[in-house]
């Protein structure tokens, strides 16, 4: 059974081949051509025990967009919430739906259900990982740098991304995980106390990527040569009890336009949204005609219809 819970769970050639599939999509939406027999009979279930804007109306509007039908279970009406274990969940829920898509904490909640369900499982986040944003992101990067019809993945190779902030976030884990996978460059600067931790590092190790990341305390020595800057919010949902303290500590590595400008001339600004302006990137850096945050944010819907094709396909052979 294949499932998608980290960005290695596609190999190099299965994403180029999901990402020209989402360029496709996107193209037959803006003309209004469908897939209507994608999903066709199917129920994907969404168990989210975190709250979303961009991931619940992606995956919702793309399942039907597909033909499929999106149900959704906030974990706590059902009886996941109140104790039965995940195995049994992944049990019961592989009877009646044909995949999960789950937006949760543990990274470990989610390959428990893969491990025991006989259905796909997507990863929606967790606190380790966020596959389906890094798809989009690297999606939305190659439709800027691609040739028309060329191999977007090509396009990514030798680039270089900065991440700023918060940089044990599960964003920034999943951003070393796909820039290795995608054969880009990733520095990373934020608090020491904060840098990635022993669990990317095995991962890394695990899979093969040997190349991994550079962290550096200098957000400038970071964002040099950067053909992408990154960021996102520094108080993630469940870390609102360290809020001043992450604010206090993040603050020299926000995003301002004069650090934006020491990145290259033409570099993009990225954010994976929702963002806090005057935190962790000031608003002249989300206004400016480089960023592409919302790009990003619509690219959710064509990546995930992408992998939700891509995962029905396998699970039907």
């Amino acid at each position: 059974m294949k499932h998608f819970l980290k960005e290695t769970d596609f190999t190099v050639a299965e994403a180029a081949k999901i990402f020209a599939m989402a360029r496709d999509f996107k193209r037959r939406r803006a003309r209004s051509k469908g897939a209507k027999s994608v999903l066709a009979g199917q129920t994907w279930a969404m168990i989210f025990a975190k709250s979303s804007t961009r991931t619940r109306v992606s995956f919702e509007v793309g399942i039907h967009e597909l033909g499929g039908n999106p149900l959704f279970l906030n974990c706590r009406d059902i009886q996941l919430g109140r104790g039965e274990t995940i195995e049994d969940t992944a049990r019961v829920l592989s009877r009646y739906v044909h995949g999960l898509i789950v937006r949760t904490f543990a990274q470990d909640d989610v390959e428990r259900l893969a491990a025991a369900g006989s259905i796909p499982v997507i990863n929606a986040l967790t606190d380790l990982l966020h596959p389906c944003q890094i798809y989009s992101d690297a999606f939305t990067l190659a439709e800027r740098w691609a040739p028309a019809g060329g191999d977007l993945l090509r396009s990514l190779r030798g680039r270089k991304i900065a991440f700023l902030g918060d940089v044990g976030c599960n964003v920034a884990n999943s951003w070393i995980v796909g820039a290795n996978l995608f054969g880009m460059k990733i520095s990373l600067a934020g608090p020491k106390s904060y840098a990635p931790g022993e669990r990317i590092r095995t991962l890394l190790a695990d899979q093969g990527l040997a190349a991994g990341y550079h962290y550096t305390p200098d957000p400038y020595e970071a964002v040099a040569d950067a053909d992408v800057v990154y960021t996102d919010v520094w108080v993630s949902m469940g870390k609102e009890r360290e809020e001043k303290q992450r604010i206090r500590r993040m603050r020299p590595y926000a995003v301002t336009a004069k650090l934006f400008a020491a990145a290259k001339p033409d570099a993009l600004f990225m954010h994976c949204l929702p963002a806090h302006p005057g935190e962790e990137v000031a608003q002249a850096v989300l206004d400016n005609p480089r960023s592409v945050i919302f790009d990003e944010a619509e690219n959710r819907l064509h990546m995930q219809k992408a992998i939700l094709a891509v995962l029905a396909r396998a699970a039907r052979r």
